[in-house]
């Protein structure tokens, strides 16, 4: 669909980014590789302590959504632990962004898809804040492949233990020490409500993400603890110039209704929807869908 059938809409707080750079990525991308820096300091977003003196962990929290994530946390007064993989200095600006907030930042690199390294991260936020109120699950890996046939055993691997397995660690690493009225919060796709063709493996995670969601907010729900999951539509964050040729990325997000990419700080504010208690006090084992288009589901 071109941009003239399905030009871009501008509905937010300010006009986000339509053309995306022509630019692919090897290897572990991070956010400062981007010639086009992504969105999230949401200059518009107002904190009003939704979040006041709470202890929030975000997996994936260097860069992409959970940075967006980690920054409104900090803005609505949580201190936020930044868990992530291996880009050092994507971590660290998260982290100055978070203490320019005014609030503490603790950050934790390691891999989601070792069980004891998630049990230490949990311990550590423990150590150094004294309680644990919100777990953002975001950490993720997807590569495209354009047939199953080409779908090896060690990407299926890598994917399913990160996606899925990496949500389990750390939910069941977190939930003991979580206390009525606290949060788990896991980032789902689109892809896991639509399908697509060429992110078989990463689909079926997402779909399986959703799925946890539902299950665990009813397993927890008797203990005050509610479970839900955001599921975002394209948005431009360091996966995707990593995993698509330059010609797509430039094309990313065009079509969707609103006919672009999001940007990440149009999907935390939902996050914190979902964190704060005096928000969604009722709501748990929802799948969100953020995804620019109308009927995700």
């Amino acid at each position: 669909m071109s941009e003239i059938e399905n030009p871009p809409v501008q509905a937010g707080a300010r006009e986000q980014p339509v053309q995306l750079p022509a630019q692919h990525l090897e290897g572990d991308a991070q956010e400062s590789d981007l010639a086009l820096a992504p969105r999230f300091m949401a200059p518009d977003y107002r904190g009003s302590g939704k979040l006041k003196d709470l202890v929030a962990l975000v997996t994936g929290g260097d860069s992409g959504i959970g940075r967006a994530v980690a920054v409104l946390f900090a803005r609505e007064g949580a201190d936020v632990a930044v868990a992530y993989h291996a880009s050092d200095e994507d971590a660290r600006e998260t982290c100055n962004a978070v203490e320019a907030e005014g609030r503490q930042c603790l950050l934790l690199c390691g891999d989601v898809r070792n069980a004891a390294w998630c049990d230490s991260a949990v311990a550590q936020v423990i150590a150094r804040f004294g309680r644990l109120d919100v777990l953002v699950n975001n950490a993720a890996f997807q590569q495209h492949v354009p047939s199953i046939l080409d779908l090896d055993d060690d990407q299926i691997q890598q994917t399913l233990d990160t996606n899925i397995g990496g949500y389990l660690r750390m939910a069941r690493a977190a939930v003991p020490h979580l206390q009525r009225g606290a949060a788990i919060i896991n980032t789902g796709s689109v892809t896991g409500l639509r399908g697509s063709a060429a992110l078989l493996d990463y689909s079926a995670t997402k779909g399986a993400i959703h799925a946890l969601t539902k299950s665990l907010a009813s397993q927890l729900i008797e203990r005050g603890i509610r479970v839900n999951a955001v599921a975002p539509g394209p948005v431009w964050t360091p996966l995707n110039p990593a995993d698509k040729p330059a010609d797509e990325v430039a094309t990313f997000g065009r079509d969707t209704d609103m006919g672009r990419a999001a940007q990440p700080e149009e999907l935390s504010p939902a996050y914190v929807f979902l964190a704060s208690p005096v928000c969604s006090g009722y709501i748990t084992g929802i799948v969100l869908p953020i995804t620019g288009s109308v009927g995700a589901i």
